[in-house]
């Protein structure tokens, strides 16, 4: 599994002193209160990939050149003031501090990055000797939907200083791409089919708009579509045209955000058939619901390796993370503690106020 990310070790990177996570190869999840660093994790491993990707599709590529890809990558990503990626070390201990992150594959290899509080634009890479056997493609779905947008995001993104992270205009250059040709393998299909029936249609695109084709209801476009059914049909439209695809990675962010909880499960399901095609997943989430979801999959089919990672702030302020692999394991559930309070509260305040009745 040479494509599989299995560690990442921060150092001092953002909100991090010192964090080491162990990933599952299937779904990690990954929870936790605000401003606790989930978003970042998985900014900072898409960012990588992303940029080791783009560099391996260069020909006779220079040390120099390869680094600017990274550099570039990071800042379009997290864009820091500036574009001084010095910024993204961690501030706490102030002074000239560094920063210095190893990612560990499923293999063995080991990639490195790392730079100084005062850089603005160098960074220092070290890859593992078989890199060559790497060929990973990351897609990373941000939390607003951007398939109702594509017409002209990237255009104007492209030519104004527009106030979107870079996620959004790699998303849109994937959904820019046409379909694949030939056959989709059966569990390419098994998805397809599955996402067709919970959208009632398929999807499809034409001079770079999107439409929902909906059998017996006539053809939408996809800005009439409800957010939900938006991101389901960009899972799909990512699949179609071979995005996504057995050894990739796609990390998520919030899949719940703007989506009834009813259709939290049908996006659990499309994520878990995913990993278990050989798409490695990582989500974040603040949805009691999609935790319980994944949990249950899990439990109703253990074929696909589950890993619940929970970040929180330790007494002295740094971050920490709790990760096992079923979810009642968790001592530190943000998610379930609020569950249940908002159930404490309301025991207290619908049934102990009069007297049981």
């Amino acid at each position: 599994m040479k494509n599989k990310i299995r560690r990442a070790r921060l150092s001092n990177f953002m909100l991090f002193h010192q964090l080491d996570l162990e990933f599952s190869t299937g779904i990690n999840v990954i929870s936790g209160e605000n401003s606790t660093g989930k978003t970042v994790i998985i900014k900072f491993l898409y960012s990588f990939f992303k940029a080791f990707s783009d560099s391996k599709k260069k020909k006779n590529l220079t040390a120099e050149a390869r680094e600017r890809i990274f550099v570039e990558k990071f800042q379009g990503v997290f864009r820091p003031d500036g574009y001084k990626i010095g910024r993204l070390v961690n501030r706490k201990h102030g002074g000239n501090s560094k920063t210095e992150n190893a990612i560990v594959m499923d293999d063995g290899q080991i990639f490195h990055c790392g730079f100084g509080n005062r850089q603005e634009t160098h960074m220092e890479l070290e890859f593992g000797a078989k890199e060559a056997d790497v060929s990973l493609q990351p897609v990373y779905i941000p939390p607003k939907e951007i398939i109702s947008s594509t017409e002209n995001f990237n255009a104007l993104y492209q030519e104004y200083q527009i106030a979107f992270e870079e996620t959004y205009s790699d998303l849109c250059s994937l959904l820019d791409k046409p379909l694949t040709r030939g056959k989709y393998t059966d569990e390419q299909n098994e998805i397809i089919e599955d996402i067709s029936q919970i959208l009632h249609g398929r999807v499809s695109q034409k001079n770079h708009r999107f439409y929902l084709s909906v059998k017996g209801a006539g053809t939408f476009e996809m800005g009439l579509v409800s957010e939900g059914y938006r991101k389901l049909a960009t899972i799909m439209y990512l699949i179609l045209s071979g995005s996504l695809n057995k050894g990739n990675v796609i990390f998520w962010d919030e899949p719940e955000a703007n989506m009834n909880p009813k259709m939290i499960l049908p996006v659990a399901k499309a994520l878990h058939a995913l990993a278990n095609m050989g798409v490695q997943v990582f989500v974040t989430t603040h949805s009691y619901f999609l935790q319980q979801a994944f949990s249950y999959l899990q439990k109703k089919n253990g074929s696909v390796p589950v890993r619940y990672l929970s970040f929180y702030r330790k007494d002295d302020g740094d971050i920490a993370a709790e990760q096992v692999d079923a979810l009642a394991e968790l001592e530190r559930n943000a998610i379930m503690e609020e569950f249940e309070a908002v159930y404490d509260r309301e025991q207290e305040t619908f049934y102990e106020d009069d007297g049981g009745k």
